[in-house]
């Protein structure tokens, strides 16, 4: 049963946050704070009290953009305790989603939030708390479990599938398509899903020739087949699935397609 604190400034937001964690069966108590900083005097209570005391907290529930201290910089701060509570952030912004995975957090949940997104999220921590907890029992001196980050190198990427972690050449696929807090990666062998934003790819990878050709879709320039006009609308065929290109991204495809050598 884990313990939870939620942080969020807006109080709606927070009351419901707390609401959804209670009716988690995995969810032993759960409370809020509304700042960073009474959430930061909160978790230094749980601290003194040990992981068995009465005040402690393994998981905290994080909003990101704050007034005073933001979530980022309070997970910053946790980084320098010998047992911190695992992070989950819970933000409407996708934007700091890698920096989020840097400092190590179990989960990155967008608002507004789902019930069955944050029970995933619920789960992972979990999780990540139970073999943390199996390890310290084998060996105090054990070293910390860091999170798989499906973030992209310069050549591969990071998936898993089945507890396998392989590493997916970036130039293998054709085409990536936004799912929720999700990418799924499309290859000739079939697809991925990875935990980080579309919007992050489209930055990372716009030097290897990868396009954002809609809100959902960011393709490949190499492996557009075709591009297509129907009446006012247009498509591109990567291998054999049609993609709709939104109007706003049609002329700066074409101009790139035809440049390209």
């Amino acid at each position: 049963m884990l313990r939870a604190l939620a942080v969020d400034d807006e109080r709606p937001t927070l009351e419901e946050l707390v609401y959804l964690l209670n009716a988690d069966p995995r969810i032993g108590t759960a409370e809020g704070a509304s700042d960073a900083t009474e959430a930061l005097r909160r978790i230094n209570r749980a601290l003194e009290s040990g992981p068995d005391g009465p005040d402690a907290i393994d998981v905290v529930f994080l909003d990101i953009q704050m007034p005073g201290l933001d979530g980022l910089d309070l997970a910053r701060l946790l980084t320098g305790f010998a047992r911190p509570p695992l992070v989950v952030f819970v933000t409407a912004h996708e934007d700091f989603a890698v920096q989020a995975f840097d400092l190590k957090a179990v989960d990155y949940v967008l608002k507004p939030v789902r019930r069955e997104r944050l029970a995933e999220a619920v789960r992972r921590a979990a999780e990540r708390r139970g073999t943390a907890t199996a390890a310290s029992a084998s060996t105090a001196a054990s070293a910390p479990r860091i999170p798989v980050v499906h973030e992209p190198d310069s050549d591969h990427i990071t998936v898993e599938l089945g507890g396998v972690t392989r590493f997916v050449p970036v130039d293998d696929i054709t085409h990536v398509e936004a799912q929720g807090d999700y990418a799924r990666l499309h290859t000739d062998r079939g697809s991925h899903l990875v935990r980080i934003p579309l919007s992050t790819l489209e930055e990372r990878w716009r030097a290897r020739g990868f396009v954002r050709i809609h809100r959902r879709h960011l393709v490949a320039l190499r492996h557009i087949g075709e591009l297509r006009l129907d009446a006012g609308t247009v498509s591109v065929l990567v291998g054999t699935e049609e993609l709709q290109v939104s109007r706003r991204h049609a002329r700066e495809l074409r101009d790139l397609l035809m440049r390209r050598p």
